[in-house]
């Protein structure tokens, strides 16, 4: 290890910057501004150590030992253009490597070279370190030469690249399958995610040094999604980092009707860190934390305490039980694409497979209310696209409820804020949409509730991220665009930001169903209303009384005979108390009409009024052949039978699959 005064001596003769001489800051507090005659006296020093020069006095209450530190800075603050050198990275990146050179035992470690790798290539400042430090295999202008093509990852010394990463990296057989599969039939989606890194990288590593982390541990969220912030798998993770829907929120990863954070890269980045932290603090090595973090802690640790050992490898061997095949390979999976990720050309990929993504810059605005995304990308000149890019937490198409006490902060491209803010003040309210959200309840529909808020179907489909919806799910909320001039249904299509989102949701193909063909939120589903029924005239009146089956719901059975659930109630004196008890398999409902009941059939599992008749209804007969769309609980009705009848005669077992065109025996044989 060179001696420090030869250091200053290197930094010292370097060549004056040729850019325009800038005034340097203050110095810290106990430290003082060299002169250039200390200088020389400290350069002439290091070339004779055999004569040295006598020390300049130090000045009154300055610790002397503090001295050669502080004429270091000062020599490398000549090499500096930047105006706040004292403040910059590159000085930084020197005290961490000032440690190392004071200690003549050390060698720098991996975190100090990471650090000075982040100075550049081309950095006078990192090469002229890079001799005083005598590490030249660390630069990577001379990579290549030193990473040459890898032809038999069996002779591969990894030790060669080591230094080069913060996390721990080893060539065992796993990972060398692993290399291999990238290399061919995992090709293309490596090659994707290498491209999507250069867009992320950038703001994750800087989070994970920040947290404690080593800045490598970037090439888990490569894994876990290819750096896809819509990434979802089979067990409902999501996101970056891959969070499952409980371990996102124990580490304040906001999910609900609004926002998933888990969507966004550098929120869950946050939560990542803290996280792989505890599980690194918990196990005591980061191949076991990664493990830990795809199947949890206390798995990894039970195996730990069952065998003894804390090493990775022994406890994800083959003959071992205890970790999935996932998990074994895990640890594999995250070396192989780090050492790829760092040396695509050594392993065999060459540039132009690669389309690079830019850097995620941007600019922040707070909203203090709910904000359509379409008035927002008006505002501020861009696509509702690049927005639900930047924001990919948003499950809407607007912000989350605000307040000026808890406004949303919501990201803009880059540039973009200025203009936004000027013209989104000037917005009138007819411009504006403001926001609702509706619980589902029983017997709603879609045009029902659009009339009730003034707005438009097609608009609460759209930001509901719906095509289409003929029956709406119970207890499900919906998110109802208002217009901020709030019209009436009569009168709301006027709104123009109502008008807008309308046409914006029919261009990208959401269609409205009729009000005739929609059915009420909480119809029941499968065959309903088929019990027998009785058919009598009371003072010129048809009573007909109806055995209540299985199933059966006030809805149902005034949706079969074509009355309103009302009449129902009041036909047969019930109100809330008397309607549940009146329901029971067994009872009997009254209803009156003055014609038939008209033909229904099931379609969908729903009871709907038959519009076109059978092909030879009303004929008398033995034999009935099914008409598109016809059900066997019709034809039942209209020839005065029961459906166990028709199953037993025709033996039917299965009603739910009976072909157009089917032949079937009406009358007891």
């Amino acid at each position: 290890m060179p001696s420090f005064s030869l250091l200053l001596l290197v930094l010292a003769s370097a060549p004056p910057s040729p850019a325009e001489a800038v005034p340097m800051p203050p110095p810290p507090p106990g430290m003082r501004v060299l002169s250039a005659q200390d200088k020389q006296l400290r350069v002439a020093s290091a070339q004779q150590p055999e004569a040295p020069a006598p020390a300049p006095a130090a000045a009154a209450g300055e610790d002397p030992a503090e001295v050669p530190l502080q004429s270091a800075e000062e020599v490398l603050e000549d090499l500096q253009n930047d105006p706040g050198a004292v403040e910059s990275t590159e000085l930084e990146e020197m005290r961490a490597l000032e440690g190392a050179t004071l200690d003549p035992g050390a060698r720098p470690n991996a975190e100090v070279l990471q650090s000075l790798r982040r100075l550049g290539v081309a950095n006078p400042l990192r090469l002229r370190m890079l001799d005083a430090l005598e590490e030249p295999t660390f630069r990577e202008d001379e990579e290549t030469g030193e990473l040459p093509l890898m032809t038999d990852l069996s002779n591969f010394d990894v030790s060669r690249v080591q230094a080069r990463y913060d996390i721990p990296v080893e060539m065992q057989p796993l990972v060398a399958q692993y290399i291999q599969f990238f290399q061919g039939p995992g090709r293309k989606w490596f090659s994707k995610w290498v491209s999507r890194s250069t867009r992320y990288l950038p703001v994750m590593q800087p989070i994970l040094e920040a947290q404690g982390l080593p800045r490598d541990t970037v090439y888990l969220a490569m894994i876990e999604s290819g750096f896809s912030p819509q990434a979802y798998s089979w067990a409902q993770a999501a996101g970056p980092w891959q969070f499952i829907s409980s371990t996102g929120r124990q580490y304040g990863l906001r999910q609900d009707f609004w926002v998933d954070e888990r969507k966004d890269p550098i929120k869950a980045t946050y939560a990542a860190a803290r996280y792989l932290k505890d599980l690194h603090s918990e196990l005591g090595h980061w191949y076991l934390a990664w493990a830990g973090y795809n199947t949890g802690s206390g798995r990894v640790r039970r195996l730990m305490e069952r065998m003894g050992t804390n090493n990775f490898w022994e406890i994800s061997a083959p003959t071992e039980k205890g970790l999935a095949l996932e998990t074994r390979h895990y640890v594999p999976k995250l070396i192989a694409a780090a050492l790829i990720a760092k040396h695509p050309a050594a392993f065999g990929f060459s540039e132009k497979e690669f389309v690079y993504e830019q850097p995620l810059v941007f600019d922040e605005v707070k909203l203090n209310d709910a904000t359509d995304l379409d008035v927002v990308a008006r505002a501020a000149n861009v696509s509702v696209t690049q927005l639900q890019e930047l924001n990919p937490e948003l499950r809407r198409w607007c912000t989350p409820p605000a307040s000026p006490k808890n406004p949303y902060v919501l990201r803009l491209p880059k540039g973009t804020a200025p203009q936004f803010a000027e013209n989104f003040a000037k917005l009138p309210a007819k411009e504006r949409l403001t926001f609702r959200v509706h619980k589902v309840k029983r017997g709603d529909t879609l045009s029902q509730i659009a009339l009730t808020y003034g707005t438009a179907p097609e608009a609460i489909l759209q930001m509901n991220q719906l095509k289409s919806l003929k029956t709406l799910r119970l207890n499900t909320e919906l998110v109802i665009p208002v217009p901020a001039s709030r019209g009436t249904g009569k009168d709301a299509g006027t709104d123009s930001a109502l008008a807008r989102k309308v046409a914006q949701a029919r261009r990208s193909g959401v269609t409205v169903p009729r009000p005739e063909d929609e059915v009420p939120a909480g119809t029941p589903r499968g065959p309903v209303a088929s019990g027998p029924v009785k058919t009598e005239t009371l003072n010129g009146r048809k009573r007909i009384t109806y055995g209540v089956q299985s199933g059966d719901s006030l809805w149902a059975i005034a949706t079969r005979f074509q009355v309103s659930a009302d009449d129902l109630r009041k036909w047969n004196d019930l109100n809330a108390r008397t309607a549940k008890k009146a329901l029971k398999v067994g009872s009997v409902l009254y209803v009156w009409q003055d014609n038939a009941p008209k033909q229904v059939e099931e379609r969908a599992g729903t009871v709907i009024a038959q519009r076109a008749p059978a092909a030879n209804a009303g004929r008398p007969g033995t034999v009935h052949e099914l008409a598109a769309g016809e059900s066997i609980w019709g034809v039942a009705q209209r020839y005065g039978v029961t459906v166990e009848d028709l199953k037993r005669w025709n033996n039917i077992k299965d009603t739910t699959r009976l072909p157009t065109g089917m032949r079937l025996v009406v009358k007891a044989p």
